[in-house]
């Protein structure tokens, strides 16, 4: 390593404190459940540090295939940010967001553009252009991780106060009213860190948003029970049980991680339960209902090719539980 990439990695790479519950300030149901989501915030440092060092993007993947299984979507997720960071940055060139999507990263392309919305959060809104988001289906995963990277660092203000921006300027091609719809699912998601995996928490923090937002909310939830995990088979029925007409959308978001984990070959034990649970199938089952609903996806409608990708999943596995339930 030259000195100038080591110098530029100590520039970039946040301090893996920042990830600690205690000083995060995030409730700590359990010894297990604090060390599973700290390993997920020093995985995504590590990614983040691999990526902000390299040279080139392509010599990220060695690095990260290093990662432990469980936890290298996070590094894969952190690496992504670190990429999108430099592409903002005035020097040191672009493209390695494109580029990082042109070698094994596109096996976890769902986290790479979840990263991008991270560096979103930390670049200044007059380089937003520079971001890499041509995906027109999954480039809305960007505004989920800049949601979830502002419920987790601004928590008291996204979380407690429910602090939506009225006027969000991205994707300049719109439509405007959706960008707060897919802020509120990464709200959400961080909102299963904030409450360290408590479901009772995350239902009582919902309680506290507007009805209208809380579909979107639950939806990332489902998605962080499932692919972070932190809960046994009965406190995810629970979680299923309470959020009583949003399931539906704990479903939806349970087989999204469910499609990135396949996609990515890394489903480990608690993503099979958790799937079992909330979509009343198998992890690969739910992705398949996920890869499903993009067969015919109309990209010419006022409502955006992704939420109707998200609303067909959503109908898909409510029709199978009552089919099972018959």
């Amino acid at each position: 390593m030259t000195i100038f990439q080591s110098l530029r990695r100590r520039m970039l790479t946040p301090n893996v404190k920042e990830t600690r519950m205690d000083v995060r300030g995030f409730h700590v149901k359990s010894p297990e459940a604090r060390d599973r989501l700290e390993a997920v915030g020093r995985y995504f440092l590590t990614g983040y540090a691999i990526a902000a060092e390299v040279p080139y993007p392509a010599d990220a993947d060695g690095r990260l295939a290093d990662v432990p299984y469980a936890y290298r979507g996070f590094a894969y997720e952190g690496a992504a940010m670190a990429f999108a960071v430099r592409d903002g940055l005035p020097v040191g060139g672009g493209h390695h967001v494109e580029d990082f999507l042109a070698g094994h990263a596109d096996a976890h392309l769902y986290m790479a553009y979840v990263g991008v919305g991270w560096a979103m959060a930390r670049v200044p809104r007059f380089r937003w252009s520079s971001l890499y988001a041509k995906d027109p289906l999954l480039r809305w995963l960007v505004l989920d991780g800049y949601g979830f990277h502002q419920a987790y660092f601004k928590t008291r203000q996204y979380v407690d106060e429910c602090y939506q921006d009225d006027a969000f300027p991205w994707p300049a091609d719109g439509p405007s009213w959706y960008a707060n719809r897919v802020i509120d699912q990464g709200v959400g998601r961080a909102t299963w860190f904030v409450c360290g995996t408590d479901p009772r928490r995350v239902v009582a923090a919902f309680d506290r948003f507007d009805e209208r937002r809380r579909a979107d909310l639950y939806a990332g939830a489902g998605l962080a029970a499932t692919y972070a995990g932190g809960c046994d088979e009965a406190e995810l029925a629970w979680f299923r049980d309470a959020a009583g007409d949003f399931a539906g959308d704990v479903a939806q978001g349970s087989a999204f991680a469910a499609g990135a984990r396949v996609r990515a070959r890394l489903v480990v034990a608690h993503n099979e339960v958790a799937t079992q649970v909330l979509c009343g199938q198998s992890t690969a089952g739910a992705a398949k209902v996920t890869d499903e609903a993009l067969i015919g996806l109309p990209f010419d409608d006022e409502v955006p090719a992704y939420e109707i990708w998200r609303v067909r999943i959503r109908e898909a596995l409510t029709e199978r539980t009552k089919g099972d339930l018959k």
